[in-house]
Order: C-alpha cells, then structure tokens, then sequence
C-alpha cells in the first residue's frame, strides 16, 4: 500500500488502520521481555493486591494519556515531532526532536541487546551455542525489514495473520505456567516488605507507558478517524500491558526468585513449552526495535525533511545494530530514563495547546505558527523540572546534583505532578498568546 516517506499531513487514501487494526498493533507493542521484567520490580516490596493495585491504576492513567496522543496523531496526520510544532514552533520543536532521535535509537539498542542475549541463551539450551553476535545482526537485520515496511503493511502482512496468534497462545501458556501448583491464595496473602508505596508503583507503570506517547502520532496518523485512534491506542496497549505487569509480579513469586533479571532463565528452564512460550515472546520484541527505529528516522525528518526516508531508516538500524555489538548499555540506560522524564511533562504541554485550539489542529496550526514559542517551552521545562525534583532520575552525576536541593519524600511518585504542572501552564500561556492575536 505505501505510506508517505516525508512530514506532510497523511492523505486520506492511506488512512487505512482501523480500531482493530490499532489495537492489534498497540496489543502487540505491549507485549515486552521490558514489561515483563518491570512487573517484578514492584513485589516483594508492594504485597500481590498492592501491585494489582498500582497496575491497575497506572495502566488506566497511562493509557488515558496515551490514547489522547494518538487522537492528536490522528487530528494532527502529521509524525509526533512535527505535531509539536504547533504547541512549541517549527524550530521550538527541534530540542524535542534531539530528544526524541536520541531516545529511540537507545531504546533500539537496548532491544537489540535483549533480545539477541535472549536469543543467544536459548540457542545455548537448545542447540549447544550463543553466537550473540549474530543473533544481534539477524534481529537487527528483521528490525529494517519491518521498519522499510512501514505501519500499514506491518499490521496487515504479519500482525493481524501471524503474530497475534502466535503472542496470544504464549501469554496463555506462560499465564498457565507461572500459576500451575503456586497456591495463587497463598501469593495473595504474603505481605509486602516495604521500601515502595502504591503510588510510586504508579508512577513506574504511568512511566513505562508513557514512553511511547513522543512515538504515538507516528502510527495513529494512519488511522481512519479520531475514535479509531483513540480506543484502538488506549485499548490495545492496556489489555496486554496489565497482562504484562500481572504475570512478572505473579512469577517473582510463584517461581521463588531473587532478582527480576533471573526471569527469562527461570521460563527458559521451565520445559519445552515455556521455552517455545518465550521464543514467540522474543521474537515478538523485534516490533518494539522496529517502531524504534521507524520513529527515530520519522524524527529525524522534522529537522532534515528533504532526506529520504529510507535512508535515514537504513543508517538509524545500522547505527543500533553497531551499538548492541560493541556498547555496554548498562551505563547509558539511566540517561534513557533522564530522557524519558522529558516526554511527560511535554505531552501537557502539546494536550494544553490542542485543547485551547479547540481539538483539531489546523495545517496552518502545524506548519505556519512562528519559529518559537517561548512561553510554552518554559511550561515544558517547569514541568521537567518538578519531575526531577520528585523524582531524580538519570545518571549518578544528575541524581547527585539534584538531590543537593533537597527534594521532598512524598510518595507520589512525579508523573502525574509534572504532566499537571505543565498542562497549567500551557494552558495560561495558549490562552493568553490567542487573545494577543
């Protein structure tokens, strides 16, 4: 079918995604080793009802504004960085977009190394080797199929045929595996050890998923309408994603572990079947590297629209094929959660403008507002600003320095404080610079 390959607003003819097929898509990047594992960092310290209690909630936030930035993806028609030139300016929306390229090629990085590491220990049980190398090139290599594909085909083709049987009939079996003989009553009643309040498990699982709202208009563009948009978004990641979170939070119990990165060896030795069960899920991750580096070369465009897309995906999936060989992410995946904190106080800041725009942007609202707006990257920068402040997140030499002045211990976790901050203060300002004009 093709897709545009430049920044121009998507025409009609190939708005081709409906509800079902934004759902099985956001269904399928929610299925992650990430998001498993992550579902383990909650317990022991929360209690089982507990962390089905911050799930729960988190989810439910988090997909709302999820759902919301892909609704403005699909008013919008346009990619998520170029979106953001209505709220911050056409070279207002540039820092974002250095965020954002440097973001997703990380992310692309670090899912390489996963699911090559991955990969490597099964082909270890299995067939008596790892080679992680070349499951890095081999992975790497299905990541710029997928991503010169493009999202239209990438659900049509291979979503809505194969891949969602294959995830579904794995997540039942990993579901039934992680609950067969673990006294789910007795998991139920073991208390938690303290050391996280429900609210800062929130504020985890509010973070994880609001990670792909910078990444969110890149694919809803492409949907039919706004509702499609909207409830195939929302929907489709909070099906999975509670899934998700649930089961790593059941396994750390069930199968007695000690530390959430022993969790894909455990279902690797549980039998052939949860091996399989775990195969589907890995090879299931290479969609998540795929929207990484599909999004990272669609940013790039904001900044450079006359390069051709496909080379800039090309160069993108080189680039994160290289690091996951020769980087050592463990350093740098603080800097991503640095990054990451960026994003949520800067979807208030795109929701304020949109909303005081009456919900629908205009092209002229994108593409002829004035280079800067300053005002609304102050609101964007106040709200990072009292994200960290919260919760200090980064590399030790960050976290140091911003400890230094004193931030509260509140238990609130910074997510939904920052976003609130900023949807404020972007509102004031959208209000007041439509009156001056």
């Amino acid at each position: 079918m093709g897709s545009p390959r430049g920044i121009e607003p998507v025409p009609d003819r190939l708005r081709a995604l409906g509800f079902l097929d934004l759902s099985l898509l956001w269904g399928n990047l929610g299925v992650s080793l990430l998001v498993l594992v992550a579902g383990t960092y909650l317990v022991p310290a929360l209690s089982l009802p507990q962390a089905f209690l911050a799930i729960l909630l988190g989810s439910l936030l988090g997909n709302a504004m999820l759902a919301v930035a892909g609704l403005i993806g699909a008013d919008g028609r346009v990619p998520a960085m170029v979106l953001l030139r209505a709220p911050l300016g056409r070279r207002g929306s540039w820092g974002p977009t250095v965020l954002n390229a440097a973001q997703c090629l990380g992310w692309s990085i670090f899912e390489l190394l996963i699911i090559a590491t991955a990969a490597a220990a099964l082909s270890d049980e299995l067939f008596g080797f790892r080679a992680q190398w070349l499951w890095t090139i081999v992975f790497g290599g299905v990541a710029l199929a997928l991503a010169l594909l493009g999202p239209v085909d990438l659900v049509r083709r291979l979503v809505r045929r194969f891949a969602v049987w294959a995830v579904l009939a794995s997540l039942v079996y990993l579901t039934y595996w992680g609950l067969d003989g673990a006294g789910l009553g007795d998991l139920w009643d073991r208390p938690g050890e303290g050391g996280l309040t429900v609210l800062e498990g929130v504020d985890l699982v509010v973070s994880i998923t609001v990670s792909w709202i910078p990444l969110a208009a890149d694919y809803t563009r492409f949907g039919r309408d706004r509702r499609s948009a909207f409830w195939g978004t929302g929907l489709g990641y909070l099906a999975t994603s509670i899934w998700l979170w649930g089961l790593g939070a059941i396994l750390f119990f069930s199968r007695d572990l000690t530390d959430a990165a022993a969790l894909p060896a455990a279902i690797a030795a549980g039998g052939l079947a949860a091996t399989l069960a775990l195969v589907a899920v890995t090879v299931d991750e290479t969609d998540e590297t795929f929207a990484n580096v599909y999004s990272a070369a669609v940013t790039a465009q904001n900044v450079a629209p006359r390069v051709p897309q496909r080379v800039l995906i090309v160069a993108v999936a080189a680039l994160a094929t290289l690091g996951a060989l020769t980087i050592d992410l463990l350093a740098y995946e603080t800097f991503l959660l640095l990054l990451g904190s960026f994003f949520v106080p800067l979807f208030g800041v795109l929701l304020a403008d949109w909303l005081v725009a009456g919900t629908r942007y205009r092209e002229e609202d994108i593409f002829d507002g004035p280079a800067v707006r300053p005002g609304m990257i102050a609101a964007w920068i106040a709200g990072f600003a009292l994200y960290q402040w919260l919760n200090p997140v980064g590399p030790s030499w960050w976290t140091n320095a911003v400890e230094r002045l004193g931030p509260p211990d509140l238990g609130l976790g910074a997510s939904i404080p920052s976003f609130a901050l900023s949807l404020a203060l972007g509102m004031a300002v959208a209000r007041l610079s439509r009156r001056r004009l």
